[in-house]
């Protein structure tokens, strides 16, 4: 245990948790995901990778019994504020899967990403009830807000991370604090994008562009198009020289006049994916798949400091 540290990734979407896990030093055994076009970008970008096309109500995690780390971002409507927040009576609601699955493989170490609605106090029953179910089997755990902004992500993204760790490990688990001092902005990060087809007037956009984005709303797998969000959203894009109420195909043209849209290139960049990142299907299909997204940097970040705990534990041991 804590040599070659091994993974498994739930529900995986796009591939943002998954990448940063990777990044942190993590090997995934296997990668979670039921929707076709995600699947297929996880196996377009990393052919190595085990992706498993299942659904997770029936998915048995039994082959893998003491892996590193469990994580998982887990459907967000039961507890987004764009929804009716139902919680436990959301068939969407995965957190009773995740147990099963939990309990069937005994991870060392559980990371679950979700909206930031799944803190306020209409689920502290849901939140307690959970850590309760975790602690009767052995593992401790905490919930922390972060803002994806503050770990060099061009964007306003609050994400509630939960953290469990067998009862041994998890006194030498701290949360990360944030990397960077200075926050990215969209025109810094967009300009290489928006001037690649040689647009005249990508410099003056990126110089007006020059703040952080608004949170990037991607929708449910089956509703939701390409568009940036409601009409408040596409406000506060407007203010930044953004034409939200779609996606382009294409960067803007040499004589482009107007706000540009972004592509599905530029929403996957302000996620903090790399460019070489490529997400399968169709513009629709693709933008679920990057609105939808946990900002890589962050989850590498909270991953780093799952192993940096491993580390302490094991070297606590060799001590005694």
């Amino acid at each position: 245990m804590f040599g070659n540290l091994t993974s498994i990734e739930l529900c995986a979407g796009g591939g943002g948790q998954a990448l940063g896990v990777e990044k942190a030093g993590f090997q995934h055994l296997a990668v979670v995901e039921l929707n076709k076009h995600a699947a297929q970008t996880l196996r377009d970008n990393r052919p190595e990778w085990n992706v498993v096309e299942e659904d997770l109500k029936t998915w048995s995690a039994s082959d893998f019994k003491g892996v590193d780390l469990l994580a998982a971002g887990l459907p967000c409507p039961p507890f987004s504020k764009a929804g009716k927040q139902l919680g436990d009576q959301d068939e969407r609601n995965l957190f009773p899967a995740a147990f099963r699955i939990i309990k069937e493989c005994r991870p060392s170490a559980i990371m679950i990403e979700n909206v930031r609605g799944l803190l306020d106090a209409v689920f502290l029953d849901f939140r307690s009830q959970f850590q309760k179910q975790l602690k009767r089997i052995g593992y401790e755990s905490d919930w922390k807000l972060f803002n994806a902004s503050d770990f060099g992500v061009p964007q306003l993204r609050p994400r509630v991370v939960f953290v469990a760790m067998k009862k041994d490990l998890f006194p030498h688990f701290e949360w990360p604090e944030p990397t960077v001092t200075k926050r990215t902005t969209v025109g810094k990060s967009l300009y290489p994008l928006m001037s690649s087809c040689g647009w005249k007037g990508a410099k003056e956009w990126a110089k007006n562009a020059d703040e952080i984005a608004p949170t990037l709303v991607g929708g449910s797998f089956k509703h939701g198009g390409p568009d940036l969000g409601p009409t408040r959203a596409k406000r506060a894009w407007a203010e930044l020289g953004v034409n939200a109420i779609s996606l382009a195909n294409e960067p803007p043209p040499p004589d482009y006049v107007g706000m540009p849209r972004l592509t599905v290139e530029m929403c996957a960049v302000l996620q903090g994916f790399p460019t070489s990142w490529k997400f399968s299907g169709k513009k629709t299909n693709a933008y679920r798949q990057v609105g939808n997204a946990f900002p890589p940097p962050v989850a590498e970040a909270v991953a780093l400091k799952i192993k940096e705990a491993f580390a302490s534990s094991a070297q606590l041991q060799l001590a005694i």
